[in-house]
């Protein structure tokens, strides 16, 4: 699959008597091609993946920054080991050195663990991608909030949390792909894909 492009946008944040880590915001910068009718209040949501690494511009992953892909989390061992395989496969094709996996909630490690984890390797700016469909209140409040107390923990080092999937056409892609491979499979020309493997679900009821 082709990748998709993130320009992170880091926005200044007047700090508080007490605040000493760096200001941080929330990238709302996606923009999708489609008209999108009454969603079109999510038109700005774009996550631009640059699949580079620069040194000096701010606006690439460079040197001394790292990645942080979050889900949901899950119960089921499977599900969290399926987030591992994606930063897998997402490291090995961006080549950026520094990118974790973490969970939002149910297993570990966590956005604190992945995020001390990113210091100790060297990051000195941290991009947050949530890996959700659409933006939520996991987006808009609890991300932000498990991110904001690990950085406690860190002053001096700065974080941006970028826009989720959202209506990004090269998910058409990515569904029709599914679609066909479970079409497939239920007429017995195609084996299971990874994620349905050994679950029997993927057949016409």
């Amino acid at each position: 699959m082709s990748s998709l492009s993130v320009t992170p946008q880091i926005s200044p944040k007047s700090p508080s008597p007490v605040e000493t880590r760096s200001p941080y915001t929330i990238c709302a910068s996606q923009r999708s091609p489609i008209p999108i009718g009454r969603l079109s209040k999510f038109r700005n949501f774009t996550s631009r993946v640059r699949m580079s690494i620069d040194n000096g511009s701010s606006n690439r992953i460079g040197a001394g920054d790292a990645v942080i892909i979050v889900d949901h989390g899950s119960r089921r061992r499977e599900s969290n080991r399926m987030l591992n395989e994606f930063v897998a496969m997402f490291r090995d094709k961006t080549g950026y050195p520094i990118v974790e996996p973490a969970h939002m909630e149910l297993a570990e490690p966590s956005i604190r663990d992945s995020f001390t984890s990113c210091v100790e390797q060297g990051a000195k700016r941290i991009i947050v991608s949530p890996f959700f469909l659409f933006p939520g209140r996991h987006w808009q409040q609890d991300i932000p909030s498990l991110t904001a107390e690990a950085a406690k923990d860190h002053p001096g080092i700065s974080y941006i949390i970028t826009a989720p999937l959202g209506l990004h056409e090269k998910l058409v892609d990515v569904v029709n792909d599914r679609i066909n491979h479970c079409l497939s499979h239920a007429a017995g020309v195609a084996d299971e894909c990874e994620v349905c493997a050994g679950t029997g679900k993927c057949r016409f009821n």
